[in-house]
């Protein structure tokens, strides 16, 4: 019993430690997280920004070369969505919480302390870098972690009909050794910690911008209890949900969501500037994809300010984090897409949205900025969880648009927290599709425990250090799969060709991707081993 569930057993109860360290000694855990985030931002922030650069050169290496066309399934399989539905489920889970919370803040923020010390504060220039970096920070980059991991596991659950745990894609570099089992159960625990931590982060920022959003609209206090409460509300939503097997209920609720968030640009959009939020997409997006390269890999010698650590390192490490629940979402609703048609479309589609948002949510309170209409600025950079609300009071139907934006905010944190104890759970159960529900729920009061934890101890720097703390070890990890994926990916190309080679079929399903000289290659392989053959017949 206890070697089958020593991953499950293991994460929970560092998770657990964590909580009660944070609770017992809450100064302490507070003053930990604030010196982890400097310190790993210091001496890691380079790695950071490499991984997740390589990342998004391995992805468009597999996507544009020979392993294109290798469908994520069977090579004859059709795709389990249209091209439509699949599509809007990647939008799904393109938007989420964090959207929310930094979609309109963040520019705000970078006005104020521009990027790399680049613009003056308080500019035209330094309002055109906000955007710029914005978009950085939730394009490409963001999703090359997301794509990559439900990469790797749509890989090995779908064509290799292997379970989605770490463990058994890192199995092969192990091989070698008498007893893999403890090094490769400890790599199933780092991707549950990560995991675990990376969405606690989400949910963190989900209930500071709601306890804001209460406080602005209708005076509540954030404070301990009102935090408590948001979280209680979520977590008994969710467990009704997963007793009485509402899965319906869920897909409706982010049915309702994606229309609101829909709704919310068209509104601002088109009863906002809507020429100064297009053309603010515009040059934001030419600054963004004209200098892709220096923004990924610019690493200033002397940041005395901590901006790197506040925002692109923070990211890195939290989409890092976060990627085996993203990840493990997108691979489940990708069976039978080209390798190509995933990484396109998972690498473009959800960016380019979360662009769009930033640019009109961000555009608008700009706009009010630079106008003198309301001074956005300070209000975000004194509490960045009201910001959003500060703008929705100089706007028309500014209570309805409030309540509004925080029945997404809840949604959202219900559908993660029930998504992500799933997830979890099955990551602790060896991989099974219907982990049992005490796990689910379990994972459920860990994750809303440890979210809390993080909240009171540290606030927004101790989901912060979280993160950090979590993708570090992750990164490593994923560099290994990596290599295994490449491997894979050679072996199962090779034995198609040779299949095809001996059926002399030279127009195979997928069949552009056999290329004309590696047949040949193979032809004259095949002659020297018959040669051989025939010298010694033992080798047949």
């Amino acid at each position: 019993m206890f070697a089958r569930e020593r991953v499950y057993f293991f994460s929970a109860g560092l998770i657990f430690l964590l909580v009660v360290l944070g609770a017992g000694w809450s100064d302490q855990f507070r003053h930990v997280a604030g010196l982890a985030l400097v310190t790993l931002g210091h001496y890691f922030g380079w790695f950071y920004l490499l991984a997740v650069f390589l990342f998004v050169v391995f992805l468009l290496y597999l996507a544009l070369g020979r392993y294109g066309k290798i469908r994520l399934g069977p090579q004859d399989s059709a795709p389990d969505f249209s091209f439509f539905s699949w599509i809007n489920m990647l939008l799904s889970a393109g938007f989420g919480v964090g959207l929310v919370f930094y979609g309109m803040a963040e520019p705000m923020l970078h006005y104020l302390t521009p990027p790399h010390a680049l613009a003056e504060a308080g500019t035209e220039q330094a309002a055109e870098l906000a955007f710029q970096y914005s978009f950085f920070h939730w394009g490409i980059n963001q999703w090359a972690a997301f794509t990559l991991v439900g990469l790797i596991i749509a890989f090995f659950q779908f064509r290799k009909e292997r379970p989605g745990l770490v463990s058994n894609m890192v199995e092969p570099v192990l091989r070698g050794m008498k007893n893999p089992a403890p090094v490769l159960d400890t790599l199933n625990i780092l991707a549950v910690i990560a995991t675990v931590m990376g969405v606690a982060t989400s949910l963190g920022l989900g209930v500071l911008q709601m306890n804001g959003g209460l406080h602005s609209v209708f005076g509540w206090p954030e404070n301990f209890w009102t935090k408590a409460g948001i979280l209680g509300a979520m977590f008994l939503v969710y467990t009704a949900s997963s007793y009485s097997g509402l899965e319906r209920g869920i897909k409706v609720l982010s049915n309702i969501n994606m229309t609101l968030v829909f709704a919310f640009l068209a509104y601002l959009l088109f009863s906002g500037p809507t020429i100064y939020i297009l053309d603010n997409f515009v040059n934001g997006m030419a600054g963004y994809l004209g200098n892709f390269i220096q923004m990924s890999l610019t690493l200033p010698p002397r940041d005395s300010s901590g901006w790197m650590n506040e925002y692109t390192v923070f990211y890195w490490a939290w989409v890092i984090a976060w990627s085996p629940f993203v990840g493990t979402f997108i691979a489940r609703i990708s069976r039978g897409r080209t390798i190509q048609e995933f990484v396109f479309g998972v690498l473009m589609v959800p960016p380019l949205l979360a662009c769009v948002w930033i640019a009109v949510f961000g555009g608008t309170a700009m706009h009010m900025e630079l106008e003198g209409v309301a001074p956005l600025a300070a209000a975000v950079d004194e509490n960045i969880t009201t910001g959003l609300f500060r703008m929705y009071e100089v706007m028309p139907f500014s209570t309805a648009l409030s309540a509004l934006t925080m029945l997404v905010i809840f949604i959202f944190l219900v559908t993660s927290a029930d998504s992500a104890s799933y997830i979890v759970a099955q990551m602790t159960d060896n991989g099974s599709l219907n982990p049992p529900m005490y796990k689910r729920l379990s994972w459920g009061v860990l994750i809303s425990a440890i979210c809390f934890t993080l909240i009171v101890a540290g606030g927004l720097r101790g989901l912060q250090s979280a993160s950090l703390v979590a993708a570090l070890p992750f990164s490593i990890v994923l560099f290994m799969i990596m290599v295994v994926l490449l491997r894979e990916l050679a072996a199962d190309r090779r034995e198609m060709l040779i299949n095809l080679y001996h059926r002399n079929d030279a127009t195979p399903v997928g069949g552009d991707i056999f290329e004309t000289d590696e047949f040949s290659a193979l032809d004259v392989e095949e002659r020297i081993k018959r040669r051989m053959v025939i010298r010694n017949p033992r080798l047949k």
